[in-house]
């Protein structure tokens, strides 16, 4: 991972709107895998040449291909894994009786992907070639954008188990390290392609509300510390200061009133290997957290990225409030510990839109225009 000892370096969670054209290619291969291959495919580089441009544009140090080819951010994987051929549902814990009203409301925001099977065999690599083409063309497409450094994003063993539901392993045990063990080689291999790996990692904080609201906090840590244990063995052969790792309470509009408190889980979630920790710090429910860090001792050579724009919002933050968000963490931490980020992805599911795709781009623009100001302050 980058430092810098002179400025606020910036960059993003992972995802960002997909062009029209690409989600109607996506959508007719959901329907009929493989029968629009070669459309599909010059979609995809296309749309990731585009994006790459207009990070660098806003201003952005670190940037990726911003999953334009993935219907999001997981369940990718249950095309190149053998295993994943059973019933689809829904991911644990997911309903709408609370706040009904809301829940129809939302209906016009939801992605037409729907499909996620459930794990009904061994799971193993099937289409390996499918995770070397995502590299590739993401190499391809940055390289000499300009970018100070590049990431790639994968599902960690956690977040793949809380989406994909498990009818084939005796426990949550071993269905975790069957994914930790396959996934493996994705994560070494995005790295050895020279990327910054980030693993995705939300199961750690929304499953509290989502899956394991009924248990008591004593055991819900014991079940993210597992996860965690599991995402450790999977990076064993990865030094750490080539990973990071994104951490949310989910990126929906919802009140997020049974968001678990970032102090109750941030010792767990220091613990994985990741040198970089991405988390929200913008939103509503969670903008006074950046005090957590006056009682939590951030690890020697750890870094933080906290989210400093909001990605469910259509309000353009001004970017002197971009800069105190970043002044606020930085004077806790240390400003050469610090990145500026966003709270979650914006395009986190293919169709799913909350933000009108300009406005993203206007926000990325704040980002990297308070963490100038920000540099000022601080240097």
């Amino acid at each position: 991972m980058q430092r810098s000892a002179t400025r606020i370096l910036t960059t993003h969670t992972g995802s960002l709107p997909r062009p029209a054209a690409l989600l109607r290619l996506l959508l007719e291969d959901q329907d009929k895998p493989g029968s629009n291959k070669d459309a599909l495919d010059a979609a995809v580089r296309s749309a990731v040449a585009g994006v790459v441009q207009k990070q660098i544009e806003c201003g952005l140090d670190i940037i990726n291909d911003v999953e334009q080819g993935r219907t999001d951010y997981t369940v990718h994987v249950k095309d190149r894994l053998a295993g994943f051929d059973g019933p689809s549902a829904p991911p644990r814990g997911t309903g709408d009786d609370e706040f009904p009203e809301l829940a129809a409301l939302l209906k016009q925001f939801a992605s037409p992907f729907q499909y996620r099977p459930a794990c009904s065999g061994a799971i193993a690599w099937k289409d390996w070639p499918a995770a070397e083409v995502d590299m590739a063309r993401a190499k391809q497409a940055t390289a000499g954008a300009g970018a100070l450094e590049v990431f790639m994003t994968s599902p960690s063993p956690g977040q793949i188990a809380r989406y994909l539901k498990n009818d084939y392993y005796p426990d949550d045990a071993a269905y975790l390290d069957a994914l930790a063990v396959t996934m493996a080689r994705e994560y070494r291999a995005i790295v050895a392609a020279g990327f910054v790996l980030q693993l995705d990692c939300p199961d750690l904080a929304m499953s509290r509300h989502t899956v394991y609201p009924d248990v008591s906090l004593a055991d819900y840590r014991k079940v993210i510390a597992a996860n965690v244990a599991a995402l450790n063995r999977a990076v064993a052969d990865i030094p750490a200061d080539r990973m990071r790792m994104h951490v949310c309470w989910g990126s929906t509009i919802d009140p997020h009133h049974n968001d678990i408190p970032l102090h109750d889980i941030i010792d767990i979630v220091l613990a994985a290997k990741p040198q970089a920790v991405s988390f929200p710090g913008a939103n509503a429910r969670h903008g006074h957290e950046w005090k957590v860090w006056r009682d939590v001792t951030l690890p020697a050579g750890k870094i933080i990225i906290p989210g400093v724009i909001d990605s469910t919002s259509n309000v353009v933050e001004h970017p002197e409030l971009v800069a105190d968000r970043i002044v606020q963490y930085a004077r806790v931490v240390g400003p050469h510990n610090v990145i500026a980020g966003v709270d979650c992805g914006f395009g986190t599911f293919a169709g799913r839109v909350q933000v009108d795709t300009k406005i993203v781009w206007m926000k990325l623009k704040s980002l990297a225009d308070g963490a100038a100001l920000a540099s000022r302050q601080l240097w």
